[in-house]
């Protein structure tokens, strides 16, 4: 502190301005914000109405504590003054004020954790510091990026003496008394030039204001005042005269305060919250679900959310998607699209929350990092998971409208968030073969026959090839249901999903599969393993002759009609995600599956003849290579060599036709 001095006139002691410098890391600040941050300039406004809406709830508490404290709450409000000719703007409150030790310990220093790790992130690239400001509460501090001068004038509730602070952001400021002001606080701001390049708005223009106060404290919960013009017609005195119109400038208020989240949910109707989505969504239609749900316990807040009825266009564009959700701290908007409060399997929903605990003051740390962010978004998944699950049982159609358009991406949700997985799968619905509708797993279990322990499915890319499949000859034989996974994400997310309510996901193209009762498997064991014996050598020769394209041709009980199949060994990737992996440009070798054949077809059978004439053993082979095509073609699959398929399938129908 320097230039400090006083003198007595008439017997008063006077104090004239005294001078300081702002504490270290304060200038490092400054001097960032002035010179680094490029980008949303525009919510130096929003700081300054939070604070002054700050400064009212701080009068309206201090009333009901003091009984001494003589105020007047009647009319809290906010004002803003705007001079266009002389660029000076004024932010107005009748609040609580503050004296000389206020001023200097609120706005002279930062003696608050998180500042050291804000300047050390500020300064690891231009490119992050221009994002910086969106995530931490710059406050007062952040005046200074659009303009040259800053002047506060308050006086403290209860207390007779006003004070003026001064400030270019130079790096001092300067304290002076200043006689009997009104109670509260005036910021004035003498405002840069307007300088599109770098982002410096006219903000004395009435309309940048509005656009303002409408986009960050439309919600405030006090009436944020100021002057606007008007244009009124003036009716003609006589008859035949034309009527004037004249530009008069009459106090408006120009925030709604009607945070429709803060009000109870039986004073909202239908209507309303259908247009508050519009408003925030820009979408023409009607939300399909809206849910209201309010955090209470540790962490406060309230929140609106809503399910579209259509999902929007870039809905699987995650470069051009983000989150719809809105955060709000004590009605003061924060950001858009707060990807931290919902997970990417919920990124269609649109809403606001509105957060009680999280500081808007410098120290604020990076979202990401937030625990009560973290606790918010628990909340809001839980209410959501369960709102679904209420919607399946007790709106069904509805419900189905859901999952038709965003069903494939709340199935990212199970390999994304494994904590949610049982939730998810309760709302899982899925193609069957015993339902031409989508089925709950629930149903599934339902229907199951006794003794069955096992959720059978089977993973393609069409559902009427999978369902014909040979590999489904046996389950279709005894009438055992299996779910039909042909959407894309389905053989990623089983892959994942071990069980559900005790029954575990058994794929019907991996491993060895018998069903029946303990009788009929231990004879099909027996039978197997003489068949076994019997073609022991074929089976040889064949795996050895297509040891480039499988791991093994063994026997099987599963095939009734077929005379071969392909299947994955029991802890090897699916065809599917093989393709999807190598889709997206992993490097990925290919998996050599398994040949299974049916020994009780013609075709195995006369194989096995032709194989104990070595003459004919070459022709075995081209069978057993038609064979294996057959089997990649039966399931959907592409042959990796047609001209030698065409090959081979001409010499044996030659052969065949004599």
């Amino acid at each position: 502190m320097y230039n400090t001095s006083r003198f007595f006139l008439n017997g008063v002691l006077f104090m004239s301005a005294q001078t300081y410098e702002f504490q270290a890391q304060a200038k490092q600040l400054l001097n960032l914000v002035i010179n680094s941050i490029y980008s949303n300039k525009e919510i130096f406004l929003r700081e300054l109405l939070s604070n002054a809406s700050d400064a009212l709830d701080k009068l309206r508490l201090a009333s009901v504590q003091d009984s001494e404290l003589n105020v007047d709450t009647s009319d809290l409000h906010i004002e803003i003054e705007r001079d266009e000719k002389e660029r000076v703007l004024k932010v107005i409150d009748n609040g609580i004020g503050m004296n000389s030790e206020e001023l200097q310990g609120l706005i002279g220093t930062i003696a608050r954790s998180g500042t050291a790790e804000f300047l050390a992130k500020a300064s690891e690239s231009k490119t992050a510091t221009s994002e910086l400001i969106g995530q931490f509460g710059v406050g007062f501090y952040s005046v200074f990026m659009v303009a040259k001068k800053a002047v506060i004038e308050t006086r403290k509730a209860g207390e007779e003496e006003g004070y003026r602070w001064e400030s270019t952001g130079d790096g001092t400021y300067s304290i002076e008394e200043a006689g009997s002001l009104p109670q509260g606080t005036a910021i004035t701001l003498y405002l840069k030039d307007v300088d599109e390049e770098n982002e410096v708005a006219d903000y004395t223009q009435e309309w940048t204001i509005r656009d303002l106060v409408k986009r960050y404290s439309d919600f405030i919960s006090y009436p944020i005042r100021m002057l606007v013009t008007k244009h009124e017609e003036i009716p003609a005195d006589k008859e035949g005269e034309e009527p004037q119109h004249v530009d008069k400038e009459v106090m408006e208020t120009i925030n709604s305060m009607k945070a429709l989240w803060a009000r109870s949910e039986s004073e909202v109707d239908k209507k309303e919250y259908n247009e508050f989505y519009r408003r925030i969504s820009y979408d023409w239609q009607d939300p399909l679900k809206t849910i209201v749900y309010k955090g209470e316990g540790t962490f406060e807040f309230q929140s609106i959310l809503f399910i579209p009825a259509k999902a929007p266009f870039d809905l699987y564009m995650p470069e051009r998607h983000k989150s719809g959700i809105q955060l709000y701290v004590k009605r003061v908007f924060i950001m858009d699209d707060c990807e931290d409060l919902v997970p990417p399997y919920l990124r269609f929903l649109r809403g606001v929350v509105d957060a009680s605990d999280l500081s808007l003051n410098i120290s604020r740390e990076i979202l990401q990092k937030n625990r009560q962010i973290h606790a918010i978004n628990k909340g809001i998944v839980r209410k959501v998971l369960d709102t679904l699950k209420s919607m399946l049982k007790d709106e069904p159609e509805e419900y189905r409208k859901f999952w038709n358009e965003f069903g494939r991406v709340i199935k990212e949700g199970l390999y994304n968030d494994p904590a949610q997985k049982d939730r998810i799968l309760d709302i899982l619905l899925v193609n069957s073969t015993h339902s031409s509708d989508l089925t709950t797993l629930e149903d599934y279990i339902s229907r199951m026959p006794e003794g069955q322990k096992d959720i059978y499915y089977i993973v393609g890319e069409n559902r009427a090839v999978l369902e014909k499949a040979p590999q489904m000859e046996m389950f279709r034989a005894k009438g055992i249901e299996v779910l039909i996974l042909s959407d894309p994400i389905d053989s990623i997310w089983v892959e994942t999903v071990s069980e559900y309510k005790d029954k575990k996901f058994k794929s019907v193209l991996r491993g060895e599969i018998d069903l029946g009762d303990e009788a009929e498997k231990k004879a099909k064991e027996e039978k197997l393993s003489e068949q076994k014996k019997d073609l022991a050598d074929l089976l040889t020769s064949m795996t050895d002759n297509l040891k480039d394209r499988v791991k093994e041709v063994r026997l099987s009980s599963r095939l009734t009609d077929s005379p071969a199949c392909l299947v994955s060994d029991e802890n090897d990737p699916s065809p599917s995600v093989e393709r999807i992996m190598k889709a997206m440009g992993q490097d990925m070798p290919s998996i050599k599956r398994i040949l299974e054949l049916n020994p009780e077809h013609p075709i195995i059978k006369r194989m096995h003849e032709l194989f104990k004439e070595e003459s004919r053993r070459e022709e075995v082979q081209d069978v057993a290579s038609l064979l294996y095509d057959q089997a990649v073609l039966a399931e959907g699959g592409e042959i990796t060599d047609p001209n030698s398929f065409a090959d081979r399938l001409s010499k044996v129908l030659i052969k065949a036709l004599g």
